[in-house]
């Protein structure tokens, strides 16, 4: 660790605020093609257990759906801390790991897909449209939880990603691309983190 790094780190050890639980983060299939990505998605995952998360979710963005193969035999070969699931676009299990890797599924899709399972089971008589509300819609999400913070390198949009579950979450954007996403970047987004109020929507 550079001197620099150990000052952000330091820095981190005087504030008394928790580290986010859940931290979610952005990336392309563009990002992935770049010499060291997966080395930089490695070292991120050490990152984000060392500083305190519990869950780690990853939402891989791609144009092309037939690179989906390919990407979720690399990425399933990640060296990982904890427990690695990764998920191609067709899927839609959820899937119970530290660390959730989901290829493709963007939000609209996954929102879409939890309507038409509610509207089935209101068909089926399993249940009446009155009974409808977040909580019967989040158990037919594919991913489970809220993300405390949502990171995104290169650009300042979230491209899809878990538009229900991160509407209370803390979003952190930076202009440095993935492949040269280091340690730095990340204990910035943690001190940024921990210098908000979360006001979850209040």
């Amino acid at each position: 660790m550079g001197v620099y790094d150990r000052y952000l780190a330091a820095r981190l050890r005087r504030h008394d605020a928790d580290t986010p639980d859940h931290i979610a983060v952005i990336i392309t299939e563009r990002d992935l093609l770049e010499q060291g990505a997966y080395a930089t998605l490695e070292a991120f995952f050490e990152w984000a257990f060392e500083y305190g998360a519990e869950r780690i979710t990853v939402y891989v963005s791609v144009l092309d759906p037939e690179a989906a193969p390919t990407l979720r035999r690399e990425l399933e070969g990640v060296s990982v801390p904890r427990r690695l699931a990764v998920r191609g676009p067709e899927d839609t299990q959820r899937a119970d790991a530290p660390i959730q890797v989901s290829i493709g599924l963007g939000g609209k899709h996954e929102f879409a897909g939890a309507v038409r399972k509610i509207a089935k089971d209101v068909q089926d008589g399993e249940l009446t449209a009155g009974q409808v509300d977040e909580s019967e819609v989040e158990k037919h999400l594919v991913f489970p939880e809220n993300p405390d913070l949502v990171l995104k390198t290169g650009a300042e949009r979230l491209s899809d990603f878990m538009i229900w579950q991160s509407v209370y979450s803390e979003l952190y954007f930076t202009d440095v691309n993935w492949r040269d996403f280091r340690k730095r970047e990340y204990l910035r987004a943690l001190l940024d983190y921990k210098n908000r109020q979360r006001r979850f929507g209040r």
